[in-house]
Parts: structure tokens; C-alpha cells; sequence
């Protein structure tokens, strides 16, 4: 009940897409795009519920595929935003750096998982380690979740547990390709 009034209240107040963390890395020489695709969603389509965070859902990563990176890539870091979150900035739901480029997807729930795609895992705005799902305050309206892909030509350095504020400094200079991927979700 109060979390239906604040999401009502908050209605109008966004984070916004100019905070993504692909729009704070500046475009680097020769960089190329990654085309990222979903067998859980479309792109710009509704999440389903089951991968919407604990509590309101199951958590669970949904599958997502990408193009080949770039020849001389060395790491893979994928991050998940909502800008659409009442806040200063958009709400992160995961950092996983570290991922071996020789991937190019990931199974229905195979992020971090024993038999998954091995990476590191950076704190969520919730100071949690993997992945938090979509989990809006309901009545706040459709937030944009935003999987951002990048590859790297070094790597990133970046050690388990950390903050979304290290990302810039740790990817810059070093991308040569990066795509993201939309879904909404809405918490009734």
C-alpha cells in the first residue's frame, strides 16, 4: 500500500537515459556496434515476470545473445540499467565484467551460474553481487530496462564488488564495441 502511494506520487520523476552508462563513455576511434537480441523478449518488449527481481518474481537473467565481437577483444562487460527509476541516476541491476569474449550469449539463467558464463559481478544499487531483476515501485508506470554490452581491447581491471562510479574510468580507452538491448516492465 505505501509503496503503491510513493510509486503514484513519484510518477513524473526519471533518472533518464543522459546517465546511462553508455551515454557517459564517449565514443571511441574505430569503435563498432554489437547487435544484442533476447529468446526471453523483443527488443523494446515486455519482460516477463519471471525475470523480474526476488519478491516479485523469480530473478532469474534472461537469455541474451550478441553479434561477434571485434577481432583483439579481450573482455566482455555487460551492465543493466533503469533509467526510468525516481532517482538522480538510473537504478543498476548488474555488472558482469570479466566475461570471456569468446561467448556470445548467455542461457536462460546462466549468468554467473556453476555451469554459466563465469565472470565478476559488481554491486547492484541494491548492494547486491549478480543480478537483481526488474522490480519497479508499483504504480510508478513502464520503467526501460537497458543491457549494455561492451568489449574491450584491455582489460578493465575491475575486481568483484565493484560500484557502478568505477565503470567510466575502468572502460575508457579501452572499447572497441558496444550495443544495448531494451525491455520494459511494469509493477501494477
Amino acid at each position: 500500500m505505501i509503496a503503491r502511494l510513493l510509486g503514484t506520487l513519484l510518477r513524473g520523476r526519471r533518472a533518464g537515459d543522459r546517465h546511462l552508462l553508455c551515454r557517459d563513455l564517449p565514443v571511441e576511434a574505430g569503435e563498432t556496434a554489437l547487435q544484442l537480441a533476447s529468446t526471453a523478449f523483443t527488443a523494446g518488449g515486455m519482460i516477463p515476470v519471471r525475470y523480474a527481481g526476488a519478491g516479485v518474481g523469480a530473478n532469474v537473467f534472461p537469455a541474451l545473445a550478441w553479434s561477434a565481437t571485434p577481432p583483439g577483444t579481450v573482455e566482455l562487460v555487460l551492465v543493466m540499467e533503469d533509467p526510468d527509476a525516481p532517482l538522480r541516476r538510473p537504478f543498476v541491476h548488474l555488472i558482469a565484467a570479466g566475461i570471456d569474449p569468446s561467448f556470445t550469449l548467455v542461457d536462460d539463467g546462466g549468468l554467473g551460474a556453476d555451469d554459466g558464463v563465469p565472470c565478476v559481478f559488481g554491486l547492484t544499487t541494491f548492494r547486491h553481487l549478480g543480478y537483481s531483476g526488474p522490480r519497479a515501485l508499483p504504480g510508478h508506470g513502464t520503467h526501460r530496462y537497458v543491457f549494455q554490452l561492451f568489449a574491450l581491447g584491455r582489460p578493465s581491471g575491475l575486481a568483484q564488488g565493484a560500484r557502478r562510479a568505477a565503470l567510466v574510468d575502468a572502460l575508457q580507452g579501452k572499447l572497441l564495441a558496444r550495443g544495448t538491448f531494451e525491455g520494459l516492465f511494469e509493477r501494477r
